[in-house]
């Protein structure tokens, strides 16, 4: 299976590849304090965001190098939205890690859960993933609260496992299989 399936279309969302045009959205978003918060890097600056940008726009497939994917999220307006990134940890066994980010002007939506599961139904039936994992901080309950309604299950809680920003911090990890997502 190749991973041409992008962009994608849910009922109400766009998912598709980074673009240079994506510039002013991501350096809007990300250099948010909030936003940056629970990330491992602080605010992005203007040359952040395009040495960022750069990168992602490369990130187009898991079967070849870099084994990334970085996507954009599209409301229904074509706005951004957030967006989202799937690469694969163990590329001989399937294995993956997802991330996601929401714009906080769009949140409460359901945009990040309805992007995100199609996100994960791609992963397992055409992109031959095996397995999902998501990282976050332990004190990010949004991101963790997506986790759970996606289906992944809590599988760990690294008690200050990162120092970063000048401080200890916990992670939780969630992992998934094909047979925990949640029926269509």
């Amino acid at each position: 299976m190749a991973d041409d399936v992008f962009p994608h279309r849910t009922a109400r969302l766009t998912l598709r590849f980074h673009e240079s045009r994506d510039h002013d959205d991501l350096l809007r978003v990300y250099r948010r304090d909030d936003v940056a918060r629970y990330l491992l890097e602080e605010p992005w600056t203007d040359e952040q965001t395009s040495e960022r940008l750069a990168k992602r726009i490369t990130r187009r497939t898991l079967f070849d190098e870099p084994h990334a994917l970085s996507l954009i999220i599209e409301d229904e307006q074509g706005r951004y939205a957030g967006d989202l990134a799937l690469w694969l940890t163990d590329v001989e066994h399937g294995q993956a890690e997802v991330g996601w980010v929401l714009d906080p002007g769009h949140a409460g939506h359901g945009y990040a859960t309805e992007a995100a599961s199609a996100l994960l139904k791609l992963a397992f039936t055409r992109l031959d993933v095996h397995r999902v994992k998501a990282e976050m901080d332990a004190r990010n309950a949004a991101s963790a609260a997506l986790a759970r309604r996606l289906g992944f299950r809590l599988e760990g809680h690294m008690i200050e496992d990162l120092y970063c920003k000048g401080e200890y911090t916990d992670t939780f990890v969630f992992g998934m299989l094909a047979r925990d997502l949640p029926p269509s």
